[in-house]
């Protein structure tokens, strides 16, 4: 059997840790920050035009305007709860970053990796793999390439 016969190219996932450092912190507090305070524009759009749109239709004082008007606040209201709730999400996850300890590993996510099997391998180890980054620099590959 030649070379290309006796292996394969295969696809895995690789975890991407971050080592947690003023820096690094910063960043991520100033990402969640910033997608609160889009939340929070997107949240008074939403009103202003559901305010604009309600008024409109009150002008024109017919059963259907009524009815309508009902289904733009049913309509608000449920798009308030999913941003605020998206918002919620944001306020926990700031919480969560800012009671890391400096120095502590934390996930960050998965990156896909392809990699060479062959006959002998051992299949679990080429699975396991791992990326440590300290501010954004890699500074530790883990397992088995």
């Amino acid at each position: 059997m030649d070379e290309a016969q006796s292996n394969l190219l295969l696809r895995r996932s690789v975890l991407l840790k971050v080592v947690v450092t003023p820096r690094w912190k910063e960043e991520v507090e100033r990402q969640l920050k910033d997608q609160m305070s889009q939340h929070d524009g997107q949240l008074q759009q939403l009103e202003m035009q559901g305010q604009r749109a309600i008024s409109e239709l009150q002008k024109q004082q017919s059963p259907q305007a009524t009815q309508q008007v009902e289904s733009i606040n049913s309509q608000v209201n449920q798009k308030r709860t999913e941003l605020q709730e998206r918002k919620n999400q944001f306020l926990q996850q700031l919480e969560q970053v800012q009671q890391l300890s400096m120095e502590q590993e934390v996930a960050q996510g998965q990156i896909d990796s392809f990699f060479r099997v062959g006959v002998g391998d051992n299949l679990v180890k080429k699975m396991n793999v791992e990326i440590l980054v300290r501010d954004g620099v890699v500074e530790e590959i883990r397992g088995e390439l």
